[in-house]
């Protein structure tokens, strides 16, 4: 072997050598860098919080909070923390300037939903069969239960207690619920509104 063989032969050895140290190097550090932090358990996976940052987030209404609902101003008179089983929600009672009231239902199922509720004034129809016709809307049954709630703030009802439910929905996505509190045995129906996060939009007061 002549003299510039054995150097190319050195030469080809060493950056061997280098390569070998640099693929080292880079499989070294993967290891040592942290894998991505799970999501908390019981939250989704692909929420973000970006949203409620800029809008608010629903989850943390409060008597005293101001809510803007495609345009009008709501105040947070008192809130509703309803349980049943494992599963919770809250309803918060919503006045504006013009003396209108509503109720605002906030749950996730699991997708975060937001609802406003208006009174329908002496209503007939009584909740229990599969369908029941409002006003020529067909709604079909969705579900039903007993729940115990937690009363904040304004809402009219004691600060503890029970409520019977049964809500409806009709096929463009209406909704219809019944409430009876407590004991009394009369059914109080509403109207229901899903909104959108672009409709509605959360000022929390300092507290």
């Amino acid at each position: 072997m002549n003299g510039g063989s054995a150097y190319f032969v050195v030469g080809v050895g060493c950056v061997l050598v280098v390569v070998g140290v640099v693929v080292l190097a880079i499989a070294w550090n993967k290891s040592r860098r942290p894998a991505p932090a799970p999501a908390p358990k019981g939250t989704d996976p692909f929420h973000t919080r970006d949203e409620d940052a800029l809008r608010g987030d629903p989850r943390t209404l409060a008597p005293g909070d101001i809510v803007e609902i495609r345009g009008t101003s709501w105040a947070v008179r008192g809130s509703l923390r309803l349980t049943e089983g494992s599963w919770s929600w809250t309803e918060h009672l919503i006045d504006d300037a013009a003396g209108g009231q509503a109720w605002l239902s906030v749950e996730e199922d699991p997708d975060l939903a937001v609802v406003l509720w208006r009174e329908v004034p002496a209503v007939t129809v009584t909740p229990g069969p599969a369908t029941v016709e409002l006003d020529g809307r067909r709604y079909t049954s969705d579900e039903s239960g007993l729940a115990r709630f937690t009363s904040t703030g304004t809402t009219g009802l004691d600060a503890t207690g029970t409520v019977r439910y049964h809500d409806y929905e009709a096929k463009d996505g209406a909704l219809l619920s019944f409430e009876s509190y407590g004991d009394s045995g009369t059914w109080e129906a509403a109207r229901g509104e899903q909104l959108v996060r672009a409709e509605f939009r959360i000022y929390p007061q300092a507290r």
